[in-house]
């Protein structure tokens, strides 16, 4: 069974897919509408960027890594949205300045800041802060992380003027009393909150979340609130798409190119293996969502973020433009969103966690540390997630890689550390000796009843 028939099967019986007429460049004015439309029969792509002046601000006044002021500069901002433009005309993106961004006074930043306006204006492009670059908790208290993101988010209104207030966060993590905040006294109730399955990458690991939005609980960031009592109204997105087998993987082992964090972003997919390989991994990590996913769903999303630092450093910006035009021609109905708005319509039609049931399917690329013929499947809702795994050319291969409950307790780290994970049962990362992979009868009998009771397919 080829690749196209594979996907046509995995949907049989759902939405057809493709069948819309593409948009074209939109008004901005329309944003708020497409915020409120049910996500129902809808592909939905999220774009970002970030910029800064040192690798990780991890603090107002401490940084990890080198200094980037040399890679943002007004030009390469311009190179970068120019280049998104090019392969989407008039799509919107979210913008995200890290604290000394927002207040450095050199002159490529103050014209980078003056920039912002203008692309709000004509694109309907969002404009917000990112705390702690990407790791804030790790290295601040929540009540500094708080204050950081009042001032923050106060400098970037102040920049944009005439009453401007962000749509979202972009956080990479962010513990679950900040996202209450932010939700509470900022009235931001969209956040880029976690980065699933990342873990021994960077500065913070945050491995045991959902991948599509959920409302997060009171107890840990990762795990899906469980009822009113530990809700927060903030909706939790992920970072960047990733490709499902390659995110088994721990880290980067760059002997074997095995980049757990391949999918659509530049880095582990242009950087690595240059514009062609790489384009053709950003596409089907894209397809996995837009077109399976779709199927299996009913709706989809894919979200990337490319970091200003990125333009110079792997250039290549028009595998940007070609993957974007690329989504327009192959899936003429999907529209690109801000993560606010998309946040906003997750809202509009889910008020909780009762109704998530996500599912995905994905088989190997061949690229990287997607093999061919692994076949992998996921499913996620409030109470669990459940990876599967197999040879599709070896009947009876399949094994539960992961199954992390989440009606169990919970806790954070009360203390400044990189482990925030959740691990649960068995997880897919095999850090432990409970991750040996096992067969779903293995499961204990409440533990599959709780599965099928969510997903009762899984039956045969």
């Amino acid at each position: 069974m080829d690749r196209r028939e594979f996907i046509k099967r995995a949907g049989a019986g759902l939405l057809a897919t493709g069948a819309l007429p593409g948009p074209g460049p939109r008004p901005v004015g329309q944003a708020g509408a497409a915020a409120a439309k049910s996500l129902d029969g809808r592909r939905i792509l999220t774009f970002n960027s970030v910029i800064r002046v040192n690798q990780i601000e991890v603090t107002r006044t401490q940084n990890e890594g080198f200094d980037e002021a040399d890679r943002h500069t007004p030009e390469n901002v311009r190179a970068l949205r120019d280049a998104f433009a090019a392969g989407w005309p008039g799509a919107p993106m979210t913008w995200a300045f890290s604290w000394r961004a927002l207040f450095d006074e050199r002159e490529n930043y103050r014209r980078i800041r003056a920039l912002m306006p203008e692309f709000h204006a004509r694109f309907g492009d969002d404009v917000t802060f990112i705390p702690g670059a990407y790791f804030a908790n790790a290295f601040n208290t929540r009540d500094q992380v708080d204050r950081d993101l009042h001032e923050g988010l106060a400098r970037v209104s102040e920049i944009m003027g005439g009453g401007f207030r962000p749509k979202s966060v972009i956080a990479g993590f962010l513990a679950a009393a900040n996202q209450k905040y932010l939700a509470e006294k900022e009235g931001i109730r969209v956040c880029q909150g976690n980065i699933w399955s990342q873990y021994a990458v960077d500065n913070q690991d945050g491995e045991g979340s959902i991948c599509y939005p959920y409302y997060p609980s009171t107890e840990h960031f990762c795990k899906p609130a469980q009822s009113e009592g530990d809700f927060i109204d903030c909706v939790n997105l992920d970072g960047w798409t990733c490709d499902f087998l390659a995110a088994r993987r721990q880290g980067q082992n760059w002997a074997a190119s095995q980049r757990s964090r391949m999918g659509v972003g530049p880095i582990e997919t242009i950087e690595w293996f240059g514009p062609e390989v790489g384009l053709a991994q950003i596409v089907e990590t894209t397809a996995a969502h837009f077109d399976a996913g779709f199927a299996l769903n009913g709706w989809a999303w894919v979200t990337n973020c490319w970091e200003i630092s990125l333009v110079p450093q792997i250039g290549h910006l028009e595998v940007l433009t070609r993957w974007t035009k690329r989504i327009r021609e192959r899936w003429p109905s999907a529209e690109c969103l801000t993560l606010g708005d998309f946040g906003s319509a997750f809202r509009a039609q889910y008020p909780n966690n009762e109704n998530l049931r996500y599912r995905f399917v994905q088989r190997g690329t061949g690229i990287g540390g997607s093999e061919v013929p692994l076949e992998i499947r996921w499913f996620m809702c409030r109470e669990f997630r459940m990876a599967l795994l197999r040879s599709w050319k070896k009947p009876g291969t399949e094994r539960v890689i992961d199954f992390t409950r989440y009606d169990l307790p919970a806790r954070e780290p009360q203390d400044m550390t990189r482990s925030w994970s959740l691990m649960g049962r068995i997880n897919q990362k095999r850090t432990r000796p409970q991750d040996e992979p096992i067969p779903f009868e293995s499961l204990a009998p409440d533990e599959r009843a709780l599965i099928l009771k969510w997903f009762p397919e899984l039956k045969t």
